[in-house]
């Protein structure tokens, strides 16, 4: 496996440093430059910083193409095949296919560093002869990979984004089941504010992981859209004598590590598609495998959307039953103030200084006008009692 350095830029200088390792040494006016990873499938390696013009010219695809991997557009997640490249876009994995080398943007970012080291495992071909994997013995099959260049390519970055949403809705489970109950047996503003975040979270992820299923049902759907990612299929159909004076030699020469290993490709994609270029089968299990990964996580993101549903709709329930004690309470408060208004009031006519005649040699009328008033206070409380309760202002 080797290692380079390449600058493709004007304004930007190599330097060697010791043990003759490259250095990129970037002067000003070097913004439209983006630093580039390039692994062939014998895992030769060139980091690049290298401008957009220089990436069209070298894998022959239109600039709107490579705008989608701009990260400063916000594309939803696209694999686009054309007629020498697969363009992707998986959030943070964007990255070009050829039949022979895959183009990864962002290599030092921190999401793209697993990428790559799994590119690195993946990528290089097992001999069919010695049973060896660039030198050393496959450990895990022991078999063959007849896959295509571009499908191994293909399934390291569907895997490492299926996984990555993977592991995100279970760091997100983790976190909201456990918030979910304890607000559920107690209701304050922390809790609230806590399940709101998580909400949130889970409502950005759910869109996240919805776009990627939708690019993927959209490819199963289109069997010329899964035909146009056949690379090595392509290269193979492409005959040599036409390609050697034609446009495709200028590519080639444009891609050199392309142009070096046209007929080992040729020979890779003859044993994969068995001439048969309608033939999508490989691809399409490809696709449905990690269809069904993503799908599945989805389905995990929609059972704990339905979990935070009930929550809310508990909680509502809750505040409901809370709000109408409250009412019930202040109707009771209310209805007895009123009652006991009554009742002062003829305590206040009755403490008037009036001579009353009839109060004259008459002391027990002071009990019954106490009495009275307060049976007629009692009475008229019950009264409006049972009139909340009919009208259903209140419980029974």
């Amino acid at each position: 496996m080797t290692r380079d350095v390449l600058v493709v830029q004007p304004e930007t200088e190599t330097t060697s440093g010791d043990g003759g390792v490259g250095m990129l040494v970037k002067k000003k006016g070097t913004a439209s430059a983006r630093s580039w990873i390039s692994i062939d499938s014998d895992v030769n390696e060139t980091i690049m910083d290298i401008d957009k013009y220089a990436i069209m010219h070298r894998v022959q695809i239109h600039a709107r193409d490579l705008r989608i991997l701009d990260p400063l557009l916000s594309y939803p997640s696209t694999i686009l095949g054309r007629e020498r490249a697969i363009v992707l876009n998986l959030e943070h994995i964007k990255a070009i296919i050829t039949a022979e080398e895959v183009l990864l943007r962002d290599p030092s970012d921190d999401n793209v560093i697993p990428v790559v080291e799994e590119l690195r495992r993946r990528l290089p071909v097992l001999n069919a002869h010695h049973g060896e994997l660039n030198g050393q013995h496959d450990v895990e099959t022991g078999e063959e990979d007849e896959s295509p260049f571009e499908f191994r390519a293909l399934e390291v970055f569907l895997e490492a984004i299926c996984s990555f949403h993977a592991a995100r809705t279970t760091e997100l489970e983790t976190d909201a089941y456990p918030a979910l109950d304890e607000l559920t047996s107690k209701i304050s503003s922390r809790n609230l504010d806590r399940v709101r975040k998580l909400k949130s979270a889970m409502t950005r992820l759910t869109a996240r992981v919805q776009k990627v299923r939708d690019e993927l049902e959209r490819l199963l759907d289109d069997d010329d859209d899964m035909a146009d990612l056949y690379l090595s299929r392509k290269l193979s159909s492409a005959s040599p004598v036409s390609d050697s004076g034609g446009g495709a030699a200028g590519w080639f020469h444009g891609s050199p590590t392309i142009g070096s290993k046209i007929s080992r490709a040729s020979r890779a994609s003859v044993m994969t598609v068995h001439g048969d270029e309608n033939d999508v089968e490989e691809l399409e299990m490809l696709l449905e495998a990690y269809f069904m990964q993503i799908d599945g996580t989805l389905n995990k993101l929609m059972s704990l959307r339905e979990y935070i549903d009930d929550t809310e709709d508990y909680i509502n329930i809750q505040l409901d039953n809370h709000r109408n004690q409250l009412i019930q309470l202040e109707l009771f408060l209310s209805s007895g103030t009123l009652c006991m208004s009554i009742y002062a009031l003829v305590t206040g006519i009755f403490g008037m200084n009036i001579p009353y005649t009839w109060n004259d040699d008459h002391g027990y009328m002071f009990k019954w006008v106490v009495i009275l008033s307060g049976v007629l206070s009692a009475v008229l409380f019950l009264l409006i009692v049972s009139y909340a309760r009919l009208k259903g202002l209140v419980g029974s």
